[in-house]
């Protein structure tokens, strides 16, 4: 039976696990051409690829666009909805994956593992006394953002012994452990970690003037969105001591540019990872796969960049 239609990947995919969820009747095109690209009826989308005016225009078939991820920033997701074309994304693959990785940085900052290391390697075991080191357990954790990524994250710490509170710019946590006002936050959190989406509003939400209302050696994790933080603050902070730690995986822009931040002997630093563990990518591929699978068999796909898609098209 010949395939009915066309899926190209914009960037690397796997194919041994895609090829499955996405039927027989689809031929899927790893290393596609312009030719593959006019007559593709899908796209998996890795999230380093851009999706602009000019690739839409030569894929004039196109009805999905399925995002490795949440992020949609080099989507033009206004452009494709013009369309008609569903923009898919996976924002349940990855998030456990996300929330490891901030216990981890956290974890690694609070319980010194990088000086304690060095200590041990250069044979300085009598100066161990002179790095002290923190708990999470009675510790508070400061979640901005509580999506899928940030209620994830207060699971884990709830099993340290970690209190939990939560500020989300855009939809208000349970009352349990909803803080009102982001400054407020910051000075009761021992860990204060950023989850909330990068947007006009939110850009440096972290900045000098929110640093400075910080609990004195508090440590902060950034795995949401590069642009939340200032880094020329977030270096002052840690300088004057204000912060004891940062954790970084994500970058504005990214590849990340060197900072000064980033020598800082109190940092950690992940090349934007955090959600790309083997089994998390597996997930990621699966769900993109099903997203676009949905979309060509006229079901509504799990997730949407776009919310008023669905809506659109259960309508027309």
């Amino acid at each position: 039976m010949p395939a009915e239609h066309v899926v190209v990947a914009l960037g690397p995919v796997d194919a041994d696990t895609v090829i499955p969820v996405l039927g027989e009747r689809v031929t899927f095109v790893t290393d596609p051409t312009p030719g593959d690209l006019a007559v593709a009826a899908g796209a998996i989308v890795r999230a380093d690829r851009q999706v602009d005016g000019d690739l839409l225009a030569r894929m004039p078939r196109l009805r999905v666009i399925a995002r490795t991820g949440v992020g949609v920033e080099l989507v033009d997701v206004a452009a494709a909805s013009a369309r008609g074309i569903a923009v898919v994304v996976t924002p349940n693959s990855g998030s456990r994956a996300v929330a490891e990785g901030v216990l981890a940085m956290a974890l690694h900052l609070t319980k010194r593992l990088n000086p304690l290391t060095e200590l041990v390697r250069e044979g300085r075991w009598a100066e161990r006394a002179t790095l002290p080191v923190g708990d999470l357990d009675g510790a508070t954790l400061g979640i901005v953002g509580y999506g899928r990524i940030g209620r994830r994250v207060g699971e884990l710490a709830a099993a340290f012994g970690m209190r939990t509170l939560a500020y989300d710019p855009f939809s208000p946590p349970p009352a349990e452990v909803a803080c009102a006002d982001l400054g407020e936050l910051v000075e009761e959190a021992d860990v204060v970690t950023l989850h909330a989406p990068l947007t006009d509003g939110t850009r440096h939400l972290v900045d000098e003037q929110l640093l400075a209302r910080v609990k004195p050696g508090a440590i902060l994790v950034n795995c949401g969105r590069g642009g939340l933080l200032d880094l020329d603050a977030t270096l002052a902070a840690l300088e004057t001591g204000r912060l004891s730690g940062a954790g970084l995986d994500v970058f504005d822009p990214e590849p990340a540019r060197h900072h000064p931040l980033f020598d800082h002997p109190n940092v950690v630093l992940t090349p934007h990872l955090m959600g790309m563990t083997r089994r998390a990518m597996t997930l990621t591929f699966v769900d993109a796969a099903r997203g676009v699978a949905d979309v060509l068999a006229g079901r509504p796909p799990a997730a949407v960049a776009d919310p008023e898609w669905n809506h659109r098209k259960a309508t027309a």
